[in-house]
């Protein structure tokens, strides 16, 4: 049970990493754009996310609180995505404090996650 555990943190890990680094490509790549490979990065985050938040058989109490706070963020980063997105669809720039504002939450959260006892 505990590999599995692993593997779905592995998965979980790697929705992080697709998000944060589809997010830093377009932030130090010239243009600042909403991608939906960012939209992917967050919904593998989450889900893997949910399922790391179920009790896996553990002998420890999850922390419920630090759960909480981490969906939260993901419900902001997955907002500014949705505003950003639809601004872009009509025509007008993504808005300079919504595009950082997601690479400045998704590293906040991954900070929760590791720092966070």
């Amino acid at each position: 049970m505990e590999t599995l555990r692993l593997i779905v943190v592995l998965v979980h890990l790697i929705g992080f990493a697709v998000l944060f680094g589809s997010w830093a490509a377009q932030a130090f790549g010239g243009e600042r754009k909403i991608t939906k490979i960012m939209d992917y990065g967050l919904a593998i985050a989450g889900l893997a996310g949910l399922a790391l938040a179920a009790p896996w058989g553990i002998d420890y109490d999850l922390n419920y609180v630090k759960i909480g706070t981490k969906l939260v963020i993901l419900l902001v980063i997955g907002a500014m995505l949705g505003i950003g997105m639809a601004r872009q669809k009509r025509g007008a720039a993504v808005p300079s404090p919504v595009f950082w504002l997601i690479g400045i939450l998704a590293v906040t959260n991954a900070a929760l996650a590791l720092l966070w006892r």
